[in-house]
């Protein structure tokens, strides 16, 4: 294998938010990185002779790793097939990595949501399929000690497709005319992901590595979420109800994983924003 560019990085999951984000912000936040921007229709992640071929051939100084299969519908309807896009294709990409800087994002409902504001030392206890794929590709991960995880909460922004982002989500439905229930009882950190992008960067660049929660610092219930977000779209004409998780009947969701993200912040430059005081900063559509 030919020596590592080190001022070359790839970034998986590229056409979607995160990752895109993490494209797109690459000539500011580290001028001298060269990203490689890898999706689905460049690189079929599953193919994993193809991704070794690759790999070989770019011999990249770094890998951030953001593909996944993320929407938890879609994982418990098939869930080999998460555990392959999730679990299979993070190993393989791992034991590429193995000599270089390797950055994975992870996500807070690897949480069950009974006691919010987790710090990295609690115990996971994850109730989805789409959030257990995530907790064992975190293992393996952090077997490594050069490498990275990242759990991060709901991530706001523009994403490539119009489809990634939670306000995103939201603004299609109502652009749709349905009316969208939100929880009074459930909790996150939201976050836009230009801000996940900016902390992944300047954490790469200091070369820090192991497990660290980067989410916003605001505790909101998606009916609080849901609010700010129909308050910026009044074109829409966006209609909502409240809702309990007490009347759901659908597959188990975690009420409160509100992370505390103070062992990160001692390794950044900037504080992570109240994602309210981000919004009311950010006029362009949201």
């Amino acid at each position: 294998m030919p020596a590592h560019r080190l001022n070359t990085v790839w970034v998986t999951g590229a056409g979607g938010l995160i990752g895109s984000y993490l494209v797109r912000t690459v000539a500011t936040l580290s001028p001298d990185t060269q990203a490689v921007a890898l999706t689905r229709a460049e690189l079929d992640l599953t193919d994993f002779s193809s991704v070794a071929i690759h790999f070989r051939r770019d011999a990249p100084g770094a890998v951030f790793h953001c593909a996944a299969l993320s929407r938890s519908p879609e994982c418990e309807k098939d869930p080999v097939q998460a555990r392959l896009q999730n679990v299979e294709v993070t190993r393989v990409l791992a034991e590429l990595a193995a000599e270089i800087p390797f950055v994975f994002f992870s996500s807070d409902l690897v949480f069950d949501g009974a006691a919010g504001y987790y710090n990295e030392e609690a115990p996971a206890n994850p109730l989805s399929v789409y959030a257990e794929t995530k907790l064992e590709a975190e293992q393996i991960v952090l077997n490594n000690p050069r490498h990275l995880v990242l759990r991060t909460s709901l991530n706001g922004g523009q994403s490539p497709t119009g489809d990634r982002g939670f306000n995103e989500q939201m603004r299609r439905a109502w652009q749709n005319g349905q009316t969208l229930r939100f929880f009074t009882d459930e909790f996150r950190c939201p976050i836009a992901a230009e801000v996940t992008a900016r902390a992944a960067w300047e954490l790469f660049r200091k070369g820090v590595s192991g497990l660290f929660h980067v989410a916003g610092a605001e505790r909101l219930s998606r009916w609080e979420l849901g609010r700010m977000i129909a308050a910026r779209c009044p074109e829409l004409d966006p209609k909502f109800e409240a809702a309990s998780l007490r009347n759901y009947a659908g597959a188990p969701r975690s009420p409160d994983t509100s992370l505390d993200c103070s062992r990160v912040l001692k390794h950044l430059s900037f504080t992570l924003p109240r994602f309210s005081e981000w919004l009311g900063n950010h006029r362009e559509p949201f």
